[in-house]
């Protein structure tokens, strides 16, 4: 197990690092030790975010030093809190896969060495991981899939991808926040809105949560998008 670093991070920032590349158990550490600290209620600190292998820590510098917040986490690492790191919520969550909504779902497919059938058959056969939040508000990071997965991005943007959009890339998917560029390719789509500002929690996912998707046709994720009563069809559990 790789001893976590504690680096600093612009004037009011600290970052801890568990590894230099991701794994499971570094994610599921970083995931875990965000958990502590929230709970820990440290003076001074003001922001704890986790991402893939990480965790930042924002201070304010006027009540509290860099050095003492450094002693602090370091004292915090020292007596890690392991218990209920594994996910808290299950998310199933409809995806189509049809040819209007999986644009790039063959290419991607065939760079994973599987038939488009086979591609869809995995990605919903399969328990995911929220391993992070990032690049657009509570835009999930889904991981990992097998490692015949590990496909690199597109060498070009596409200009524009549609909320929603479920992308893939480096073993991991997206669900995509909001309209914007990608590099990832587009192997699916669905009518769930991760990111809702009008709503009293506008994050849908939080890191740690577990998500399955289920295979629907296209007929039904229009009229899915179409429905206000539901969030994209989407239904969440507690995991005991």
């Amino acid at each position: 197990m790789t001893k976590p670093e504690i680096c600093p991070l612009g004037v009011d920032g600290i970052l801890v690092r568990f590894a230099r590349s991701l794994s499971e158990d570094a994610n599921t550490r970083a995931i875990a030790f965000a958990t502590q600290l929230k709970s820990a209620d440290i003076k001074g600190v003001v922001e704890v975010a986790s991402s893939l292998i990480s965790v930042r820590v924002g201070f304010d510098p006027a009540l509290i030093t860099r050095q003492a917040l450094a002693q602090t986490l370091s004292e915090q690492l020292a007596q890690p809190k392991m218990t209920g790191t594994g996910p808290r919520r299950l998310w199933q969550i409809p995806v189509a896969f049809g040819t209007d909504h999986a644009p790039q779902l063959a290419e991607a497919a065939a760079m994973a060495g599987v038939t488009p059938d086979q591609a869809a058959a995995e990605i919903t056969g399969q328990r995911l991981r929220v391993i992070a939040l990032g690049f657009a508000p509570g835009q999930p990071y889904l991981g990992m899939l097998p490692p015949h997965w590990d496909i690199a991005r597109q060498s070009d943007l596409t200009p524009q991808m549609p909320n929603g959009a479920l992308v893939a890339a480096v073993r991991q998917l997206i669900i995509f926040a909001a309209d914007a560029p990608t590099g990832w390719r587009h192997i699916g789509q669905t009518a769930f809105r991760v990111y809702q500002p009008d709503t009293p929690a506008p994050f849908a996912f939080q890191p740690g949560d577990a998500v399955q998707f289920c295979a629907v046709g296209d007929a039904e994720l229009t009229s899915l998008k179409d429905r206000s009563d539901t969030n994209g069809g989407a239904q969440v559990s507690v995991i005991t």
